[in-house]
């Protein structure tokens, strides 16, 4: 039986837009839960004190400031863990001798909480700033071992057939067949990496810390402003979508050639 001639032409809502509405309206009820006094201020913050707040630490320079030592912790910890996890992982994925030697290791790391290693980065390192690049690079480190050491032992035992016959030697076999079939596995640990470096910020900057985001969350809990630890922690939200944004962005580009890509 034919729709009837409205109801083909009834306009799509588009599901992009329907996903805004959730998060819209969780901010008018807070907002109007705070107006009401049911959520005092020093418990929460409203969304309009909140944006008024970050308006003032942007414009007052509190804000760029912290931030970019903050950043500066988060980029050297992931670059310092990835480049190891990389190595590792390549010693361990590409001989049996480095996968006995150093995957076991790994495996006990695994199990291990970077938190519950904070005592010991302490009395090695102090309080200052290696002991947080230290714990973010230590946490960073494993999520890129174990998807790319995953990726090297899945490439498909075929194409490396495939490529003997055409005689190239170990070295070539490795750059042009194993490397580029575990790129995808190691951009996904990267993006794991990078969460993780953003959670591992969080907590190293409460150790101590004399400049950076987690020291405006530190003196904003003294004095019970809630408005700055909110924006302090958006900024943190920010922060892990951004780099995840940047690493999608690579992928799009270095992967390009897989059919999921090419139609999305």
């Amino acid at each position: 039986m034919p729709l009837p001639a409205n109801a083909r032409a009834a306009p799509r809502r588009d599901p992009l837009q329907r996903r805004w509405l959730s998060p819209l309206l969780l901010l008018l009820v807070w907002e109007g839960l705070c107006r009401l006094g049911v959520i005092p201020a020093h418990t929460l913050a409203a969304p309009s004190s909140v944006g008024s707040t970050l308006a003032q630490m942007i414009g007052s320079g509190d804000l760029p400031i912290n931030l970019a030592v903050s950043l500066r912790r988060a980029i050297l910890g992931l670059i310092i863990g990835a480049t190891v996890g990389v190595a590792l992982a390549l010693a361990a994925g590409l001989a049996r001798r480095g996968d006995a030697w150093i995957d076991p290791l790994v495996q006990v790391k695994r199990t291990i909480p970077v938190v519950a290693l904070t005592p010991l980065f302490i009395i090695w390192f102090g309080i200052g700033e290696t002991t947080k690049i230290a714990m973010i690079a230590f946490a960073a480190m494993l999520p890129v071992y174990i998807n790319l050491h995953a990726g090297i032992r899945g490439v498909d035992v075929r194409l490396m057939d495939a490529a003997r016959s055409f005689g190239l030697g170990r070295a070539a076999l490795i750059r042009e067949v194993v490397l580029p079939g575990a790129l995808p596995a190691l951009l996904t640990g990267l993006r794991y990496a990078l969460s993780i470096s953003v959670l591992m910020l969080v907590f190293a900057e409460q150790i101590n810390a004399s400049a950076g985001l987690g020291y405006l969350i530190n003196n904003a809990r003294d004095a019970m402003r809630t408005d700055i630890i909110v924006v302090c922690l958006l900024v943190y939200a920010l922060l892990g979508l951004a780099g995840d944004a940047l690493v999608r962005a690579v992928e799009a580009r270095t992967l390009a050639w897989r059919p999921a890509l090419v139609e999305a």
